[in-house]
């Protein structure tokens, strides 16, 4: 029970301030050591809220040479040797930089960083109104005022970048910008010792990577997998006392506690072989101060630019479970600004390997919290449906569920479709979508789709195309004891609803669906796609003959 005392580090980045003020701290300075002894040069990439800020603040404390906050730890002997000395570091963290005031203000932004850096170090710099000549300036004048090679620190390097993902315009602005202000560190090689380069994904157009001398992307590699985020065995080892009373306050044993963890916040993988597996520290730790199962994934600053990038390329949620990669794709799934939006998705965080189903490896979204967190952002922009009306969609799909009452859940689903812009649905029911093996047409993918991110997005216990010994119905929904067993037929022109919400009932039937349930509601529904409107309906309860 060594960690009763110390505090959780929630939103705390600075390594410092952990050491010094009782916090937890899940010891990962082998790896830093191995770094600067293996190499001088590296890149990493992780998604938003995923420790990339915390090993910066440790790199700093490691080459200022503050001992004393390093004791009990791995790095503690490596500072403890008769030949390390202390450098000076310039450390830039790049999401501190304005860039929503326009170009301009940027630039000024990004000066002015590079100027307070200098005050920090005692360094004067000229006047000059260039970015790029401020940090040349400021490496020289760094590594000669203190007689030796300075350590670059760069944090969130893409962050202004990324901010425009969805606006090219303003992104190649920036990108212009940006690759004159990183080019000088390849100019000013000769006065660097080190340098560390974090991001959430890295970029062939930006010049980062080409004019830099090319940085060792340690981002995929098994032996660095751990380097950011917590393991399983680190959770047990460093949090007995949090999991102890979160088990006690759900009245559930630490073991059964450890499961639900497991499959609500665990699967993260950067090892490029699916192997390693990782929980995201600020979601593990909201967990245990609110001892509550929510999306805190949903709070992330970059949840929204996700979902805006989804929509603006007409992408549902559904279509990247189980999606099958190669190995070559795993290991380099190219640059994000020219990969496709699978390679976007995996290199940001948000899709993580996984064995595929029919051999090989597949992309799949690493948990429950960010299938739900993503279903829920994605169907709200869809929808053009945010706060209280979502609230209340979802209030009443809950208690439809709850109650049985078909009635409510049909009139909530077509309060949601009718909501859907006319442009986004005609633009994303332009082709057929292949998944799992089998062609759906595209509207019928559509809403399929819609349906299933918003009941996830509403925490609903929701599983798709579940296979079964005859076949696989559309949705099978579990709520409180409830269960739903749901097939959808799309009636277009020249076709009558409530002829396919018959046939969708008989398929559920026929096929046997709901054998595995007894007692499950079974409900075909038909979907006009005049109207876009559920206006056939066909329902039964199961018993154990089915």
């Amino acid at each position: 029970m060594e960690n009763k005392r110390l505090k959780l580090p929630i939103g705390i980045q600075t390594f410092e301030k952990l050491r010094k003020e009782g916090f937890i701290y899940i010891d990962k300075t082998k790896f830093l050591v191995d770094l600067i002894e293996t190499g001088n040069i590296y890149f990493l990439a992780r998604p938003r809220r995923f420790g990339k800020s915390l090993t910066v603040s440790t790199f700093d404390a490691l080459f200022s040479g503050k001992k004393d906050l390093f004791k009990g730890l791995y790095a503690e002997e490596f500072l403890n040797r008769p030949n390390f000395r202390p450098s000076p570091v310039i450390r830039l963290d790049m999401s501190d930089i304005t860039t929503d005031e326009g170009i301009e203000v940027f630039r000024e932004s990004l000066m002015w960083m590079t100027r307070r850096v200098a005050n920090n170090l005692g360094v004067e710099l000229s006047n000059t109104q260039i970015p790029g000549d401020l940090l040349s300036e400021l490496i020289e004048s760094t590594a000669k005022k203190y007689s030796q090679k300075t350590v670059i620190l760069i944090d969130e390097y893409d962050k202004p970048y990324t901010d425009f993902v969805n606006d090219p315009e303003m992104a190649e602005k920036v990108r212009n910008v940006l690759r004159n202000f990183y080019v000088r560190i390849k100019t000013k090689d000769e006065y660097i010792r080190f340098s560390f380069i974090t991001g959430i994904s890295k970029f062939a157009k930006f010049g980062v990577f080409s004019t830099l001398n090319t940085p060792k992307d340690i981002s995929m590699m098994p032996e660095y997998a751990e380097i950011c985020g917590y393991t399983e065995e680190e959770i047990i080892k460093y949090f007995p006392d949090y999991l102890e009373e979160t088990a006690e306050k759900l009245q559930i044993s630490t073991a059964e506690l450890i499961d639900k963890m497991r499959h609500y916040y665990n699967g993260f993988s950067f090892d490029g072989e699916a192997y390693t597996r990782l929980y995201n520290p600020y979601s593990t730790l909201s967990f245990f101060r609110d001892r509550m199962f929510v999306n805190y994934w949903f709070e992330t600053g970059s949840s929204k630019l996700i979902a805006d990038f989804m929509k603006s390329r007409h992408l549902t949620v559904e279509q990247f479970r189980n999606f099958p990669v190669s190995n070559d794709f795993a290991r380099s799934p190219g640059d994000v600004d020219v990969t496709p939006p699978e390679g976007f998705l995996y290199q940001s965080g948000y899709l993580s390997l996984r064995p595929h189903r029919g051999g090989g490896l597949a992309l799949d979204y690493p948990n429950t919290e960010v299938l739900n967190a993503m279903s829920r952002l994605v169907a709200q922009n869809i929808l053009q449906a945010k706060g209280n009306a979502y609230n209340s969609y979802s209030q009443r799909i809950i208690h439809a569920l709850r109650t049985d009452d078909y009635n409510l859940f049909v009139d909530a689903l077509n309060t949601l479709l009718a909501s859907i812009p006319y442009d986004d649905f005609s633009k994303a029911a332009e082709e057929s979508v292949i998944f799992g093996g089998y062609k759906f047409p595209a509207q019928e993918w559509l809403y399929r789709s819609i349906i299933l991110s918003f009941l996830r997005g509403c925490n609903v216990l929701v599983d798709a195309e579940l296979h079964t010994h005859l076949g696989r119905p559309d949705l099978v929904i579990s709520c409180n004891a409830h269960i739903w067993v749901i097939e959808l037929k799309v009636a277009y022109k020249g076709s009558n609803a409530a002829e396919k919400a018959a046939e969708a009932y008989s398929q559920i039937i026929e096929k046997q669906y709901a054998k595995p349930y007894p007692g499950a509601f079974c409900l075909g529904l038909g979907i006009d796609d005049s109207t876009r409107q559920i206006s056939g309906m066909y329902f039964k309860i199961t018993d154990n003959s089915i």
